[in-house]
Order: structure tokens, then sequence, then C-alpha cells
């Protein structure tokens, strides 16, 4: 959520909007600003008279309504938080509430409203009110391809220190999950000292991440095209799909290899406007660049071919009796051997 930043300032300086409503499908942005509202805007012994949590399964924007225009007890200002908004049925008679509470919010009231995992209707009228006034935040999930960046400035933020690699390794392993990406730092913070680097071996002990053999490991292997560590992986990965499931496997090497074509359209630039136009780290368009090495334009294609056969498989089709380590490691080996193959693409 680009807004996050300046509303933590914000919240610090007490320089607050009367209303936050907070919506949209990444919930992990929404439940920092909630944290920070409920933490840092009053002080303690203010929070007892002056702080109300209510949660949408037991509430009605109406109630809701009705406490934020009640008038805080010996002090400036009262919080009034609504949490889980989306678990509310959103009536007429509601939204109609709730534009003109917007249209003249209680000065002395900080109405803050987590509206989590979809969109409100942009088209309702007190979302184009709130809208109009600044007071209506969007969380937008995150492309798999930011997510690096992410880890990258959580670790920056925790002070950590850490190998260039690790970023990629853990987007490769714990995906979009902000929440649980944003924990496991946190954890290794506490555990890690000062003078430690964060490498595959932290990652191993303290996340479960094989720093041999898991998806991450996989991908970089195809693209070096190491045969004999390609197949070593795919079989330990089919061995372990409660850790790696198939989908998460499969999922990776289709947007390395849709990567791939693209760098293929355009070879002869520039790395680093390569790097911006796709929106990618140093290190994943370095192993693109080995990769286009290894793998042509047209070999590329045929691999998401390859890709496709064996995700059908996976679904029952094309596939007697094949297991999961069977199924990776057959993939991995048309993958390695794609120039042999004659796939209709």
């Amino acid at each position: 959520m680009k807004d996050l930043d300046s509303i933590l300032k914000n919240i610090k300086n007490k320089e607050l909007l009367p209303i936050y409503f907070f919506h949209g499908e990444e919930p992990y942005y929404i439940d920092v600003a909630i944290k920070s509202f409920e933490n840092d805007v009053l002080e303690e012994d203010e929070k007892a008279f002056n702080q109300t949590v209510v949660y949408g399964k037991d509430t009605t924007f109406s109630d809701v309504l009705s406490l934020a225009r009640q008038f805080p007890m010996m002090g400036d200002r009262q919080v009034i938080i609504l949490k889980e908004a989306q678990e509310i049925k959103l009536t007429e008679k509601e939204s109609e509430a709730l534009k003109v509470y917007a249209q003249n919010p209680v000065p002395c009231t900080l109405l803050v409203i987590a509206y989590k995992y979809k969109k409100v209707d942009a088209r309702k009228a007190f979302a184009k009110t709130l809208s109009k006034n600044k007071m209506l935040f969007l969380s937008e999930k995150m492309y798999d391809s930011d997510v690096p960046k992410f880890i990258d400035q959580q670790i920056r933020k925790l002070g950590l220190r850490t190998k260039p690699n690790i970023p990629a390794l853990l987007s490769e392993y714990l995906g979009t999950d902000l929440s649980r990406i944003s924990n496991e730092l946190s954890k290794l913070k506490m555990i890690l000292k000062d003078t430690d680097v964060l490498d595959e071996k932290i990652i191993e002990t303290h996340i479960g991440i094989s720093k041999d053999f898991n998806t991450f490991e996989l991908t970089k292997t195809l693209a070096h095209r190491d045969a004999a560590k390609a197949m070593r992986v795919a079989y330990f990965l089919g061995k372990s799909a409660k850790q790696s499931p198939f989908e998460m496997i499969m999922g990776s090497l289709y947007s390395f290899f849709s990567n791939l074509i693209i760098y293929h359209t355009l070879a002869g630039k520039n790395p680093k406007l390569i790097q911006e136009e796709m929106k990618l780290n140093y290190y994943q368009v370095e192993d693109l660049r080995v990769a286009a090495a290894n793998y042509s334009l047209k070999h590329a294609t045929r691999i998401i071919s390859v890709l496709r056969e064996f995700d059908m498989k996976r679904k029952g089709l094309g596939a007697v009796n094949m297991n999961e380590t069977q199924l990776l490691t057959e993939m991995t080996y048309k993958i390695l051997n794609v120039a042999q193959l004659k796939v209709k693409v």
C-alpha cells in the first residue's frame, strides 16, 4: 500500500484524518496500519475510556457510526476501530449512513475501518465521498515479481545482514504471503546475533527450507542446465510434497520460463533497462541471462508446453499411476532435453 509509510508517520505525529477506510485483497498492510492505530494514537491510560474495538461479525455499520458520534470521556479524542468489516452485509441504508457520516465526521472521533480480502464497490456513494476526501485506502495484492524487493526492504528495516540471494530464495518458498514473510523475518531477528549473516544454512535450520533441495534451487539448476543436480532436486521435491507442493513448483517454473521468453525478446538491451522493464532484481535477471544461453526462444516456448503437459498429467489426464516424484523427475528430464523434443506449440 503506497500510503502506508505516510500514514504511519502521521500517526506518530498525531496528524490524523477523521476517517481511515482500508480495503483490498492484501491484508498485511491493513493489519500493520490497524496495529499502529491501536497502539500509538492514545496513551495507555486513555485507552480504557476512549478506545473501542469492534468486529464485523458482532456489529453493524449503524452501531459503529453511533459510537463514532459520541464524545470522548476525559480526553480530546476517541478512537473507534472496526475490524473484519467485510463480515458486515452492507445494505443500502448503511451505505447511505456511511456516506452521510463521511460528509460530516465528528472531529473528536478517529474512525478506522478494516475491510479485508476484497475491494469495496467504488461506485457506492460512500466510497466516492471517502475517496474524494482522501480517506479511502486500497491495499492491493503484491505481484510475485515484487516480493523479493519487499523481502529485501524488510531485511534492511530489521537491520539483518544477508547473502544476496536470500530474498529470492524466501520469495520462492513463502510466495506472496506477506504476513508470513514478516513473521519469519521477525523470528530470525530475535534469533540471530548482530554479526550473523543470513544464509541458506540459517534458513534451513530456522524456517525449514532446504538449502540444496527447494523450488528456488530447481529453477536455478535448470537455468544453468546442471542435469545431475536438477534431477536430484526434482527427486527430493517429489518425496517432500507437503513442504514443496506440486502447484508451487509449477507456478515458479512457469513464471521463470515465461520471463525467459520475454527476456529473449529484449535481447541486446542494457541489463539495467531489462531489469526495470521486467520489474525484476539483478539476481533474477542474471539467472535469466544464464538460462538464455542454455535455452533459445524456441526452446523456452517448448518448455512452457512441457509444463502444461505435466500440469494436465498431475490432474490425471494422460498419466497412469504416476506419483509426484515420477512426474517431477520426468518433467525435469524433458526440460533439460528440450532441444530433442518435438512439441507442438
